[in-house]
């Protein structure tokens, strides 16, 4: 019979300690197909262990590359023999990143077969600013039976305007154009801590990239890229989920490896919550000294409070006196753990993209499921909070961005254990749950 594995956490117990925040997600993803364009090998350190990483690594070696584990966090990663342009719909269905190996492979061979993205369900995940950037730089982009065709015969700079803010497409661009002849601009470039990031990697091994982190990003191509050693920034969003574990937890938590500036919106609503936070060079300490207190929150693109922390930070605010609001500003679909919450005793309505928590200061171990990452990471969190016992199932979500979560949180003082449970036992809390 079938297993999967789940949580079990058992509640009330308060976070204590040091954490050191892995390397970022939402920039390795990118950063490793990246290494495509490269003419040399590359060695990439603070790579985080989760299954995104695995993912990458599985793809980059089905295109021909070789990739060799140096130290606990850093790999050497030869694509000098990537021989096919094409990433097969398997690999490329379990991550929403996948997509980056269109810009990379048509960056590099003029020539990119890639299958539609996966990754958690957040609703449609549309690539047409994706397919707009490659086409002003002079590519002919076809959709094939699930599978996004892109070729040349040649890029050319260009100006490239997103009619919308994406954080995927800008970096999708950058990877296209980085060897393209002549000047592109992009404009209307998202701002994100991990597109500075692949500028700074790209930039690294020779590329001349400007702008990145501002609205409007100028790459002026460049013929060949050398080998780098480059080490990944710190993950914001894994610093603030660990940020405000601590705070539901009442705790008192030096969150360690992180870039504060980066984390500015999330401290500053957690301050408005109630909680205390002391910046230092690259660590923050968290903690909580008196109640938590309603709050109004919008996500926004960067520097605006980051979508991927909107569950987490609802979590919060379920122990918080009085009625906090929370309008969505980013993503599809971004509600769907509410009703995992509500089976924990959180009182939350959702209208369209808008949420009203109404504090009740409480939550209740239950059996849930996690439906996306940042809904898992949401959970957990509610998890720890909670009195009794909470069972989290579907946690490969989880595992997709966090490195070691479980034994991270039971080193601050949580109790968490991972167990295999079959799909007969699934069901049954399935059942349980309907009932």
């Amino acid at each position: 019979m079938k297993s999967s594995d789940r949580f079990v956490i058992r509640g009330g117990r308060r976070l204590c300690g040091e954490v050191e925040i892995s390397g970022a997600k939402n920039a390795v993803v990118a950063i490793l197909p990246a290494t495509i364009l490269a003419d040399e090998p590359c060695v990439i350190e603070n790579v985080p262990d989760i299954s995104d990483v695995e993912i990458c690594f599985r793809i980059l070696t089905e295109l021909g590359a070789t990739v060799e584990q140096l130290a606990p966090h850093t790999f050497r990663v030869d694509t000098t023999g990537v021989d096919s342009c094409c990433v097969p719909y398997e690999s490329a269905r379990k991550m929403r990143a996948s997509y980056y190996f269109m810009g990379a492979l048509l960056g590099k061979f003029g020539h990119a077969r890639v299958s539609m993205p996966g990754g958690c369900p957040l609703g449609d995940r549309p690539i047409d600013q994706h397919m707009k950037a490659f086409a002003k730089l002079g590519a002919d982009c076809k959709l094939d039976r699930g599978m996004v065709d892109i070729t040349s015969e040649g890029l050319c700079g260009n100006q490239i305007f997103f009619d919308v803010v994406t954080v995927g497409a800008t970096m999708n661009a950058m990877l296209a154009a980085v060897k393209a002849e002549g000047l592109t601009i992009i404009e209307n470039a998202a701002k994100e801590p991990h597109i500075v990031d692949l500028a700074s990697f790209l930039n690294s091994m020779g590329a001349d990239i400007m702008g990145a982190g501002t609205d409007t990003i100028k790459i002026r191509g460049v013929k060949y890229l050398r080998g780098t050693d480059y080490a990944v920034i710190p993950d914001q969003i894994e610093a603030g989920t660990y940020m405000v574990a601590a705070a539901a937890t009442g705790g008192d938590v030096l969150v360690k490896n992180v870039i504060p500036k980066h984390l500015e919106s999330i401290i500053s609503v957690m301050e408005k919550i109630g909680v205390n936070i002391d910046q230092y060079d690259d660590s923050v300490r968290v903690s909580v000294d008196g109640p938590l207190v309603k709050t109004s929150i919008k996500t926004r693109p960067h520097p605006g409070f980051p979508t991927d922390m909107q569950p987490q930070i609802s979590a919060l605010l379920c122990l918080a006196e009085g009625t906090s609001m929370i309008k969505e500003g980013v993503s599809e679909q971004r509600f769907q753990y509410v009703d995992e919450l509500r089976r924990m005793g959180a009182d939350i309505q959702v209208d369209g993209k808008v949420a009203v928590i109404e504090g009740t200061g409480k939550l209740t171990g239950a059996p849930v499921k996690a439906c996306d990452l940042r809904a898992g990471a949401a959970l957990m969190i509610a998890g720890l909070a909670a009195t009794g016992v909470t069972y989290i199932e579907d946690i490969f979500h989880i595992e997709r961005g966090y490195s070691d979560m479980e034994g991270k949180l039971n080193a601050l003082g949580a109790c968490i254990t991972k167990e295999t449970v079959s799909n007969a036992a699934k069901a049954e809390h399935t059942q349980q749950n309907a009932v």
